[in-house]
C-alpha cells in the first residue's frame, strides 16, 4: 500500500518526528512558509483560520522553507520565535525543508505529484503555495502564493462538514 499524506514522517520544529495524521483532523491545510517574504504578512491569516477552525477539525501546517530568494535564513528557533511574536502563531510548525529539487521532502514530492500546478508544472514557484487535504490524505486543492488564506473558508467549510 502507497504511503499517503498524513503518514510520511515530518519533523516537528523542536525536533519531534510526527506525521500529519497524527495531529488528527479532518482538514489539512500545508504551506510552505518564509519569514522575509512578500507574503509574510500571510501568517497573521493563516493564525486566524486556525483560531476559528481548529476546533472543528483543521489542522495547519506551516513548513519554513529557505529556496526562494533566501528569505527563510533563521533557524528553527529563530524561525519559531519571529512566528510567535510578530504572528501570534499557534498552528504547528515544522523544520525547514526544501520543496523543490533533490532535497525535496518527501511531502511536498507527493503533495506536487497530486496536485501539479499552473500547466502541469510539478514545482512550487514560491513562498506561501498551499495545499488543501482530506482527512484521508487526498489533495482537494493547491493555491498560489498570492491567494490570501481567508480566500479558503469555503473549501475549509466544505471539508469540516
Amino acid at each position: 500500500m502507497t504511503e499517503t499524506i498524513l503518514q510520511i514522517p515530518c519533523e516537528t520544529i523542536d525536533g519531534r518526528e510526527v506525521t500529519l495524521g497524527e495531529l488528527g483532523g479532518k482538514a489539512f491545510l500545508i504551506v510552505n512558509t518564509a519569514s522575509k517574504c512578500g507574503f509574510t504578512p500571510q501568517y497573521k491569516g493563516l493564525e486566524a483560520l486556525w483560531q476559528k477552525y481548529r476546533e472543528r477539525g483543521l489542522q495547519i501546517a506551516g513548513f519554513p522553507c529557505n529556496q526562494f530568494g533566501a528569505q527563510e535564513p533563521g533557524s528553527e528557533e529563530e524561525i519559531a520565535q519571529f512566528c510567535e511574536l510578530k504572528y501570534g502563531v499557534s498552528f504547528p510548525l515544522f523544520a525547514k525543508v526544501e520543496v523543490n529539487g533533490r532535497q525535496a521532502h518527501p511531502l511536498f514530492i507527493q503533495l506536487k505529484s497530486l496536485a501539479p500546478g499552473l500547466l502541469g508544472s510539478k514545482g512550487i514557484k514560491w513562498n506561501f503555495t498551499k495545499f488543501l487535504v482530506d482527512a484521508e490524505g487526498r489533495v482537494v486543492g493547491r493555491y498560489a502564493p498570492t491567494t490570501g488564506p481567508a480566500e479558503l473558508e469555503k473549501d475549509i467549510e466544505k471539508l469540516l462538514g
